[in-house]
């Protein structure tokens, strides 16, 4: 079977990704000379400046699946892209805090809604023996936007003088434009054709093109099947397992300090005793080495599955965030630390990194789905700007070592977890998928 129509598809409807990284991992750039401009206290500075396009993603992603159900998943990926638009025009121009805020809030949105929208769609488009994969360029794009945004704040810092963090914010008008514009020649998802518009005709017809071997007829009875047999709302006790299963890997995504390290890295390193001016570069290598680990889950997660890249994941994140407590209690700190944190960024990147958004859009049913991974994303999403926020603060209350230490005893919890309860969904189709985890027969 020629996959070049999915292919495509899934690079447009994965760029979505690329922005997702970029504006979140960009304002790190922007942090300082924004906190100086506007001379913000801390608590205000985490709850308004940092965290409130996160506090959008969070609004986003709970009600994302409402628009992904009732528009389809892409028109609800096209207004995603005018979304990171007006927040990039917006912010890059803003004269004040508060207005500052309001446009990092609707890019947050975007992000949120991207985080459940992009997922579903390559999900019920691929192949089940490259789902994995195919789900992963999704991520792949995310790092690679955040691999963009360092390189991009580090050049623009150093050329564009006092109004940098201006261009750093506004340039991320370029590539949303871009990626709403291509995403209007992308096909709706056949499973939201049938299942949600009732358009049989068009979706055997989508069906057909995507994969001309496979069975239609047989294909559509088993997409009918699945959602009669699950009819149910979202929190009916049927679906206490996916549910469980989404609310704890997001949580540990998120409880590993990830965001924390990624929104703050120049903070870190310079409390690490780098000098201020080579923060920036400093922080790059996170970028890169995200993207390379990126890389390397994506080719592993169709091969040694979702569960073995987890605990591959897990073991890592504990070395290298115990390390990195060790380099601050120590005093080996300067780049012994920058080491240690792009170890972290590694372990994450080939674990949760690569399966997340993998998972959470896999394990719930047809009928579901949109819903389910608004809750998985959402999770996600409220504990990432809980943390932001409280960031600033957290870093004058407590020493690094005792921070770096509690995310180390999550991620041996994490590890538990993925030992005893984590199922493996590598190349079960969806439908299997609903059977084995909702016991259905």
């Amino acid at each position: 079977m020629k996959n070049n129509n999915i292919n495509y598809w899934v690079i447009t409807v994965a760029l979505a990704g690329f922005l997702f990284g970029f504006d979140t991992i960009v304002i790190s750039g922007a942090d300082q000379p924004i906190q100086r401009l506007w001379n913000t206290g801390e608590w205000f500075h985490g709850t308004f400046i940092m965290s409130m396009a996160l506090w959008g993603t969070v609004f986003g992603s709970l009600l994302g699946g409402i628009p992904c159900d009732k528009f389809g998943r892409k028109k609800t990926l096209f207004w995603i892209g005018i979304l990171y638009l007006v927040s990039a025009l917006g912010s890059s121009l803003a004269v004040e805090p508060y207005s500052f805020s309001f446009f990092r809030f609707i890019g947050g949105i975007g992000v949120g809604a991207s985080s459940v929208a992009a997922p579903i769609y390559i999900s019920e488009i691929a192949p089940a023996n490259d789902r994995g994969k195919l789900v992963a360029t999704y991520q792949f794009n995310l790092v690679l936007g955040i691999f963009v945004a360092f390189f991009s704040n580090y050049f623009i810092g150093q050329y564009f003088g006092e109004n940098a963090w201006r261009w750093m914010l506004g340039v991320e008008a370029i590539p949303a434009a871009i990626y709403s514009i291509m995403v209007l020649g992308v096909p709706n998802s056949p499973r939201w054709l049938l299942l949600q518009k009732k358009d049989e005709v068009a979706a055997k017809a989508l069906l057909q093109k995507m994969n001309p071997l496979e069975n239609v007829e047989e294909k559509i009875a088993m997409l009918k099947t699945s959602v009669q047999k699950t009819t149910q709302s979202l929190f009916s006790r049927k679906y206490r397992t996916p549910i469980l299963l989404a609310f704890l890997l997001a949580s540990f995504n998120q409880l590993s300090g990830i965001n924390f390290v990624l929104y703050y890295a120049p903070r870190i390193f310079e409390t690490a005793g780098i000098d201020q001016t080579n923060t920036l570069i400093a922080s790059t290598p996170i970028g890169a080495i995200n993207l390379i680990f990126t890389l390397v889950g994506m080719y592993l997660i169709d091969k040694v599955g979702r569960k073995r890249l987890m605990l591959i994941g897990s073991f890592g994140y504990i070395i290298s965030l115990l390390g990195v407590a060790w380099a601050f209690y120590s005093g080996a700190e300067g780049f012994v630390v920058v080491a240690f944190v792009c170890a972290f960024v590694g372990s994450h990147a080939i674990g949760q990194g690569a399966v997340i958004w993998v998972f959470i859009s896999e394990i719930f049913p047809n009928s579901v789905r949109a819903n389910g991974m608004s809750l998985g994303t959402g999770t996600h999403w409220v504990l990432a700007a809980i943390i932001t926020m409280v960031t600033p603060a957290v870093l004058t209350a407590f020493t690094p070592f005792t921070i770096f230490s509690f995310f180390a005893s999550m991620m041996f919890l994490q590890l538990l977890w993925v030992i005893f309860y984590m199922p493996e969904t590598k190349g079960v189709p969806l439908e299997e998928l609903q059977q084995e985890l909702l016991g259905e027969q």
